[in-house]
C-alpha cells in the first residue's frame, strides 16, 4: 500500500502529524465503513497544507459528525478535544451534503474538582441525537428512561432531529465552506437562548 492510498489528500507539512492520523483512519475504511475517534481540538480549524485537506476530506463526503467535548474529560489532558466521527458511505444517503455539528462542553458530570465523565443517560442521549440525524431509530440500551426524556425535551414526544442553537446543527456544505472549511462545531451551533 503506498503513500497515495493511505494519504489520499495529500501530507501535511511536517510540524503536525494530525492529518496523517485523520487520513489513516479514512484510507483504512471500505466503501461503506465508519471510524470515530479523538483529535486534539485545534485540528478542527488548523491552517495551512492542514486547511487544504480537511477541505478535501469535506468534499469527499467523509466527515460525518463532529462532536466538541470540555475539558477535563481524561485523566492525563486536561484541555478540552473533538471526537471525529468518518463514514464513507455517507455520499450515498440524503445527508451527504452535509455534516452533523454538536457541541457538548456543557454536559458532563463532575466527578472531582480535576475531572468529569458522561453517565450513562448523557451517553445515551448524545449517541441517539446523532441516531436521528442519521434517521435511525433511538436506541436507549445506555441512559434508559433518562436519555429518553432527554432527547423528547430537545426533539418532541416523537423524536426526529432538528437543528437546536447551542446544541447541533446539520451545516451543509455550502456553510462550511463559508467558514473556510472550519470543522469546528462552535462556529455552527451558536448559542442556546438565555445564554
Amino acid at each position: 500500500v503506498g503513500p497515495a492510498r493511505r494519504f489520499p489528500f495529500g501530507l501535511p507539512r511536517a510540524d503536525n502529524a494530525n492529518y496523517l492520523w485523520i487520513q489513516l483512519f479514512y484510507s483504512a475504511l471500505n466503501a461503506t465503513g465508519r471510524a470515530g475517534f479523538v483529535m486534539a481540538s485545534g485540528a478542527d480549524g488548523a491552517g495551512h497544507s492542514e486547511a487544504e485537506i480537511r477541505q478535501q476530506l469535506i468534499k469527499h463526503k467523509g466527515v460525518d459528525v463532529m462532536i466538541a467535548v470540555g475539558p477535563k474529560m481524561f485523566y492525563t489532558v486536561p484541555l478540552g478535544c473533538m471526537l471525529w466521527f468518518l463514514d464513507k458511505g455517507k455520499a450515498r444517503t440524503q445527508r451527504a451534503d452535509t455534516v452533523l455539528f454538536i457541541d457538548v462542553r456543557h454536559i458532563f458530570r463532575q466527578v472531582d474538582r480535576a475531572h468529569r465523565d458522561w453517565t450513562p443517560a448523557q451517553i445515551g442521549f448524545i449517541a441517539n441525537l446523532v441516531r436521528l440525524y442519521r434517521c435511525e431509530a433511538p436506541d436507549f440500551t445506555h441512559g434508559g428512561e433518562e436519555a429518553e426524556a432527554k432527547l423528547k425535551e430537545f426533539f418532541g414526544k416523537k423524536p426526529a432531529y432538528a437543528d437546536v442553537p447551542g446544541l447541533c446543527k446539520s451545516a451543509t456544505l455550502e456553510e462550511i465552506e463559508a467558514q473556510r472549511w472550519s470543522l469546528s462545531p462552535g462556529r455552527y451551533v451558536g448559542v442556546a437562548p438565555g445564554e
